[in-house]
């Protein structure tokens, strides 16, 4: 029966071919619009790392003064660095990072290339395996490394290809800022987005592309670039070990809930402890937040970006009732034949599901389209303002959701022509 409803169906669709483009053409514009917005609303919210968001942890102490005191006021997002190094070498947890941002000139080593920059990442021995770095070569640095602030650097599979050809460069010299490092790893295609252990960072493409022992980064003064908030009396080295300055990222691996409540203690313990000791002035307020958590409170999805998909779903409301009254008039125009049919023994139901099927073919006719206008709107996307825009592209996302959104849609802008056309008189038809 399905067959037979899919051929009358089509005959019907091609004999009115100008009246059928117009359904599915509406159609397709309806669903590129919200699939764009979808995309982009995807892209923003999904877990970064879902294989262990619910264990990685950020947390947040309160080292600040008494100046614009509140109580219980969100604390610095970051860590001074006499915290982070305090924190690091307590291990607490089944591994910890301190890190920051900076940018690096490279020179190629080759006659003719001119050096360059590329991001850069400071950090401890642990980051690798806390994200899940994947390497093509080698590995990472050791902890004795950062004791001694050897001069190791891990570099990403781009910045491979660019200087070595993408060959295995590990025990190669790389030249940074003028001093010879040594290609200890280098990393496959990796990339987060967004990029979470680093909310300073708010450009969703940034990558990290050269990874220096943080404590090499500050014996050579390499230039950071992440954000900076102090308090207190000015210093004249910010990043001293002393300094009231919050600049220091900090996350921690806890593989149990029992591991993250005993963390949170020890959070609270230690800010006690510094609070006794007069160098924390306020009282004790620390946060530990997991990865979607720390997501959720930075608000990485853009309120314009939630603007935009209600824009969205609101214009494909109105697509699908034109829809509606483009079937609803496309199904009556056919009241005899629906009533000759009746005549033949065709029940109600069998009428119904006979134009439900047209609906869907006709959904489903505008997939490609829809797909092409949801590229359309996605290449529209790159070109705005935003730090969302260089992200958003078709991903099989988009593609899944056009194909279940034509055929849910169709079917639902289908249900009321097709439950009217079942209702026609077949007496009435036959009489006319």
């Amino acid at each position: 029966m399905l067959t037979y409803y899919i051929q009358l169906a089509l005959n019907n669709l091609r004999r009115h071919k100008l009246l059928t483009a117009l359904t599915v053409l509406v159609m397709a514009i309806g669903i590129g619009v919200c699939m764009t917005a979808l995309t982009v609303l995807q892209i923003l919210s999904s877990d970064p790392i879902p294989q262990k968001s619910g264990k990685l942890f950020h947390p947040q102490l309160d080292a600040e003064d008494m100046a614009q005191y509140a109580p219980n006021r969100e604390p610095q997002l970051q860590l001074t660095r006499y915290d982070a190094e305090a924190l690091l070498k307590a291990k607490r947890a089944d591994r910890q990072a301190m890190m920051n941002s900076g940018m690096v000139a490279i020179d190629p080593g080759t006659v003719g290339a001119n050096p360059f920059y590329m991001e850069s990442r400071f950090t401890t021995a642990d980051f690798f395996a806390l994200f899940d770095a994947p390497f093509r070569y080698g590995s990472g640095w050791s902890a004795a490394d950062d004791e001694r602030a050897a001069l190791s650097v891990v570099v990403s599979k781009e910045l491979n290809d660019r200087v070595f050809g993408g060959a295995d460069s590990v025990g190669r010299k790389l030249l940074l800022n003028d001093r010879e490092f040594t290609v200890v790893g280098v990393l496959d295609a990796w990339r987060f987005t967004p990029q979470f252990y680093d909310m300073g960072v708010r450009d969703l493409a940034y990558q990290d592309h050269v990874f220096v022992p943080f404590s090499t980064a500050l014996n050579l003064a390499l230039p950071r670039t992440g954000t900076l908030n102090c308090w207190g009396e000015e210093t004249a080295d910010p990043t001293a070990l002393n300094a009231n300055c919050a600049w220091v990222q900090f996350w921690v691996e806890l593989g149990t809930p029992e591991k993250a409540r005993a963390y949170r203690d020890f959070l609270d313990n230690y800010s006690a402890e510094q609070h006794a000791s007069g160098r924390y002035l306020r009282p004790v307020n620390t946060r530990l937040r997991n990865v979607n958590e720390w997501l959720q409170y930075n608000e990485v999805v853009p309120r314009d970006v939630k603007l935009q998909l209600w824009l969205a779903i609101g214009f494909m409301i109105v697509c699908l009732l034109n829809v509606v009254g483009l079937l609803l008039a496309k199904f009556l125009r056919r009241s005899a034949e629906i009533g000759i049919r009746q005549a033949m023994g065709a029940s109600r139901s069998d009428i119904f599901n006979q134009h439900l099927v047209e609906s869907a073919i006709v959904g489903l006719a505008g997939v490609l389209p829809g797909i092409a206008l949801s590229a359309f709107g996605l290449w529209i996307v790159q070109r705005l303002p935003g730090d969302y825009a260089k992200v958003a592209s078709l991903s099989a996302f988009t593609l899944y959701g056009i194909v279940i959104l034509a055929l849910a849609s169709s079917l639902l802008a289908g249900a009321l022509p097709a439950w009217r056309a079942s209702r026609v008189s077949p007496a009435a038809q036959i009489r006319s």
